[in-house]
């Protein structure tokens, strides 16, 4: 089965590179697993095109990602956060879904027990049509939004309008704002950046984007009339509908995948759970919680492990180590090695 992967046209230099001994071994691992768990990160859509923002890439106009990734970066400059995130939204909905994706979508409708928890706020999984209810949303979703204040409870879900709000545009090269000869406190000079951004944005057509991830390129400071707001309270900011750090993950999402993990193996035995048969670990080092507790604990019970990452020191660093490494793109490797079970894609 391994040597159809590599000799049908499916092989890659990243596929050629892996022993035909472990495609066997993990192909015939696979087709007999019931229960099985992925855990995907950023590096299961870098094949679409977009940022990990990990290590040397990690930047964002000279601001580390995750600094933005906080309520006190939100409350300190809300503009600036919502212009990263709009950015992300903006180039997840420019993103194609890679072969990946649609292979983890095309094993869970194969496998009913297949559940993955994603770390990836960008949607892609979901654009495949991956089953909703086995596809477990770690870090909530770059096209929800939510009120910030204490007495709402607005929330909206799958808000594709991009951007959400016209001072979030992506200026293009066609912005080229008239300095000011007499103010001198730079108030006309925003307003001026601030307005030939919105009128290129409307008169621009096919011009090209300017990337304002590169802190080289001048945008100007939104005021906080300008960002989003509820419709609902009138008076409540929006923010992303993203967990940042130190903020707790959605209830709902834990309690889904540890109602998975901990199923009773008997009604009368309601403390020996099912064994988990095979963790997939895509694009992610999985090194902190919850993800790292699910792998040691699966793998206490006899859960065989196969990471697919860029990086061979993103290795979870489980006690009993890993049994299948496979080095590359997962958007190369994840359907090579899926296919004995769900054919060609």
């Amino acid at each position: 089965m391994a040597s159809a992967i590599i000799s049908e046209g499916m092989a890659t230099s990243a596929v050629d590179s892996i022993p035909r001994s472990d495609l066997q071994s993990f192909s015939a691992h696979l087709k007999s697993s019931n229960r099985i768990l992925a855990l995907l990160g950023a590096g299961l859509s870098a094949s679409s095109g977009l940022p990990t923002f990990r290590g040397a890439g990690g930047l964002w106009r000279s601001h580390e990602a995750t600094s933005l990734a906080t309520p006190e970066a939100f409350d300190a400059d809300p503009g600036l956060v919502w212009r990263f995130y709009s950015y992300r939204k903006h180039m997840a909905l420019q993103a194609q879904p890679n072969k990946a994706h649609i292979a983890l979508a095309e094993l869970a409708r194969r496998k009913e027990h297949f559940h993955c928890l994603t770390q990836n706020v960008d949607g892609l999984s979901q654009r495949v049509d991956h089953p909703s209810s086995r596809l477990h949303l770690l870090h909530g979703s770059l096209f929800n939004v939510r009120c910030t204040s204490f007495y709402c409870d607005y929330t909206e879900q799958n808000n594709f309008t991009d951007p959400i709000v016209p001072a979030l545009s992506i200026p293009t090269e066609g912005a080229q704002p008239t300095p000011s000869k007499s103010d001198k406190t730079g108030a006309e000079a925003t307003s001026a950046l601030y307005s030939s951004m919105r009128q290129s944005n409307t008169e621009a057509g096919t011009m090209k984007e300017l990337d304002i991830s590169d802190d080289r390129i001048q945008i100007p400071h939104i005021p906080l009339g300008d960002l989003p707001h509820c419709p609902k309270c009138k008076d409540g900011l929006l923010r992303p509908g993203v967990v940042w750090f130190g903020e707790p993950l959605p209830n709902n999402t834990i309690t889904a995948v540890e109602n998975f993990m901990n199923e009773p193996k008997d009604v009368n035995e309601p403390s020996r759970p099912k064994k988990i048969d095979l963790i997939l670990v895509i694009g992610t080092s999985a090194k902190v919680y919850p993800a790292a507790g699910y792998i040691h604990g699966a793998k206490a019970q006899g859960a065989r492990l196969a990471v697919i990452n860029m990086d061979r020191a993103d290795d979870p660093g489980v006690r009993d180590g890993v049994d299948w490494f496979f080095q590359g793109d997962a958007g190369e490797i994840v359907p090579a090695i899926l296919r004995p079970v769900i054919g060609d894609i």
